[in-house]
């Protein structure tokens, strides 16, 4: 038996996340897992934070912003194809996709995600719209 795993990006998604993208499961190891998630233009997340993961986020395509706030600190960013963030365990967290083609990018849980019980809905920088 190999201790190697191998996938391919499903075409259908696995999840809808509590804050809204479409996610489809990658891999993962006893440490963390990794996401694909897919955002529609033109749309704003709601606002959550995690209780006990931290993520590591790519941007494939797409443009958008993300905002963070932790311990008092609160950041928005432009985010495209090629950046990369971090979401520490409590950073309060939304994002928001503009233009015409979805947000897409990939992300890495530590430790793997425990399911939705892990995320709180938060009060975020913009209003959401997707229920």
């Amino acid at each position: 038996m190999s201790n190697f795993e191998t996938k391919r990006l499903p075409v259908e998604r696995d999840a809808v996340a509590i804050d809204g993208p479409d996610i489809r499961i990658l891999l993962g190891l006893q440490g963390g897992g990794m996401c694909h998630l897919e955002f529609p233009p033109g749309q704003t997340s709601t606002a959550i934070t995690h209780k006990t993961t931290e993520e590591i986020w790519f941007f494939l395509s797409g443009q958008g912003q993300m905002w963070r706030l932790k311990d008092g600190y609160e950041e928005v960013v432009a985010v495209e194809a090629g950046v990369c963030l971090t979401i520490p365990v409590g950073t309060y967290f939304q994002f928001r996709s503009f233009g015409y083609v979805p947000l897409v990018g990939i992300f890495v849980t530590i430790p793997p995600w425990s399911g939705y019980d892990e995320d709180i809905v938060v009060e975020g920088k913009w209003k959401p719209t997707l229920p």
